[in-house]
Formats: structure tokens, C-alpha cells, sequence
């Protein structure tokens, strides 16, 4: 019985770990889903590619991570202050379908919620080695502006 129960143990330690390094790949890779199957039986699977994002004075910038993707199997569009990046990663000619692949290929979608004070109107877009840049341009009256700090020998009030 004590057998049982040690061996038990180390078998959800082991899967636990196991879970652990697959959400690592996946967050790395982008996590593959599958997706449903084709009319003859394949399996067909999606990804959703990894996005990071960052502000500086005038733009929010994303990029997001798409290794194996043409600029023409990419869209990107801005609709009611949603930004959604949809495309297609394609097997590579000369690939077996069914062949051991670390990548997931097929459709991929990812919709982000815009925050407000960007000029979604001068949303601009640029892939290269496998990264889609898109940078969008804050609204004037949303970007930082300075305040000037008063200086003086006594407090004054500043609601007299």
C-alpha cells in the first residue's frame, strides 16, 4: 500500500511538472488549440500568437509574435476599439501534414480592447522576421503634458 501511495505521489508530481513546461512552451511558441477537423478526417489546429505591449510618450506599441507567417496571410483591423490580428500560418511546401511539428499551423485570431485616447484612424503596421509591429498613435489631448512646478519661499494656496 505504501508502494502504491509513493508511486502515486511522484505520478502527479511528474504530471505537475510535465503541465508546468507545456504552459512554458506555450506561452513562448504561442498555445496551440485545436481547432476541428477537415472534411476527410484531419485534424486541423490554430494558435494564438504571443502579444506584448508598451507605451512611450505618443504611441502604443504591440508586437506580436508570428514565425512562419506571409504579409499577405495576416489581417489586421480596428472596429469599435477592438484591434484584431487574424491570419493563417501555413504548413511549409514539402512538409508532411502529419509529420512530428514543434509549430502550430492553421488559423489564428487574437482580439485586444483598445483603451481610450488613440487615433485608431493612423494605425500602422510592419512585418518582419516573423514579428508584426503595429504602432498606434495617442490623440493629442491624451498624450503626457508637463506641469510647471511653482517655486517660492512661503506656501501659497492654490484655491484661495
Amino acid at each position: 500500500m505504501l508502494s502504491t501511495l509513493f508511486t502515486n505521489d511522484v505520478r502527479q508530481t511528474l504530471d505537475q511538472f510535465r503541465r508546468s513546461v507545456d504552459q512554458m512552451f506555450d506561452n513562448f511558441y504561442g498555445q496551440a488549440l485545436p481547432s476541428g477537423s477537415t472534411a476527410s478526417g484531419e485534424r486541423t489546429w490554430a494558435f494564438s500568437p504571443v502579444v506584448e505591449s508598451g507605451w512611450n510618450d505618443h504611441f502604443l506599441n504591440l508586437r506580436a509574435i508570428l514565425p512562419g507567417v506571409a504579409e499577405k496571410d495576416v489581417r489586421v483591423t480596428v472596429q469599435n476599439n477592438q484591434l484584431v490580428i487574424e491570419g493563417e500560418r501555413k504548413v511549409p511546401e514539402g512538409f508532411n501534414r502529419n509529420a512530428f511539428a514543434q509549430l502550430a499551423y492553421g488559423k489564428f485570431y487574437t482580439a485586444l480592447t483598445l483603451p481610450t485616447g488613440l487615433d485608431v484612424d493612423r494605425v500602422s503596421c510592419r512585418l518582419w522576421n516573423g514579428i508584426l509591429e503595429i504602432q498606434v498613435p495617442m490623440t493629442e489631448a491624451s498624450k503626457p503634458k508637463q506641469i510647471q512646478i511653482q517655486t517660492g519661499a512661503e506656501p501659497k494656496a492654490l484655491h484661495a
